[in-house]
């Protein structure tokens, strides 16, 4: 095995001095952190003189830690990452398994070492995925060209917002961008599943908290908001199904829906409120009926009416 990267004659390693820079910026100064690369992206750490095996990913999308985790061999102590996306944190901690990135949040419990903090706020403005952007990059997946003008007709977006969005997906790597310029000027997806990873992280980071839970009596999730989608439909209320209710009839695989999440144009919680009050329904917490805002435009546009359920596109109903 490589010597430990204390040595000032030893040539630094990219990989192993990140992964340990990570996690110094989470403990006290005081606590001794050393590293020595064992693979291509394993990392040795010793802290304090624990020795913790840990594994660097560059971006934390839920993908990304799928592999890691689905990876031969003995799972990793930690995972660090330059940002761990929610989804990722949640899969993570669920088995078992300590994060680290580099905004400065962490949750790690390896044996005498327990840490968790938030980490910098700061770095979340700085990954610059806005609601926009998610919306033009749900467009995308959902089969829109990357051009400014089908996006923007698609989203119904500026076009400034529309450029501004593209741009900033190609400079992440997620699109290429043509020799032509111009509102007509086509770029194409690198790697849709990146993209996508990307995307269903950011949507629930940028998830609204605002939602209300609502009660109701009906044993089929499916024929149940169907009935009720009905009554909206015919006082004008706008509303798409997501997530498993609309999963069962988007591609029927599970056998039983008892929930429901559905999208409406509300922006209050008084708003929801009057949303539910139009099929007779009202507020109960745990309610199996969930009520939110739209999350993006494209969600609203996009939606589709599917075995009487308007549902949302592809990628957001993946994404929930």
């Amino acid at each position: 095995m490589s010597e430990l990267l204390t040595s000032r004659n030893a040539r630094p390693d990219p990989i192993a001095e990140r992964v340990a820079d990570a996690v110094r910026s989470v403990v006290p100064s005081s606590v001794s952190v050393r590293a020595v690369r064992t693979g291509e992206s394993a990392v040795d750490l010793v802290i304090n003189g624990q020795r913790l095996t840990a594994r660097w990913v560059r971006e934390g999308w839920l993908r990304a830690i799928r592999e890691v985790l689905n990876a031969q061999g003995p799972p990793p102590d930690i995972v660090v990452s330059r940002r761990m996306g929610p989804a990722s944190r949640v899969v993570l901690s669920d088995a078992g398994i300590g994060w680290v990135d580099e905004t400065g949040a962490v949750e790690v419990v390896a044996g005498s070492l327990v840490i968790s903090r938030s980490g910098s706020p700061e770095h979340k403005s700085r990954s610059h995925w806005t609601r926009s952007v998610l919306a033009v990059a749900e467009a995308l997946l959902a089969g829109s060209r990357a051009t400014v003008g089908a996006t923007n007709d698609v989203t119904g977006l500026s076009t400034g917002t529309c450029t501004n969005a593209l741009r900033m997906l190609t400079d992440l790597g997620f699109l290429e961008a043509s020799s032509l310029r111009g509102r007509g000027s086509a770029r194409q997806m690198t790697d849709p599943t990146k993209l996508l990873a990307a995307y269903v992280d950011e949507a629930q980071s940028l998830l609204r908290p605002l939602s209300l839970q609502v009660g109701v009596t009906w044993q089929d999730s499916v024929s149940g908001l169907a009935g009720i989608g009905k009554t909206w439909n015919n006082i004008g209320t706008d509303w798409v199904a997501s997530g498993q209710v609309a999963a069962a009839v988007m591609a029927p695989l599970l056998t039983s829906v008892r929930s429901a999440l559905v999208y409406v144009e509300a922006d209050t919680v008084p708003k929801l409120e009057a949303v539910a009050a139009q099929v007779g329904l009202r507020p109960i917490e745990g309610g199996r009926l969930t009520l939110a805002p739209f999350p993006t435009v494209t969600t609203q546009r996009l939606s589709t009416t599917v075995e009487g359920l308007r549902v949302a596109p592809w990628p957001r109903v993946f994404a929930d």
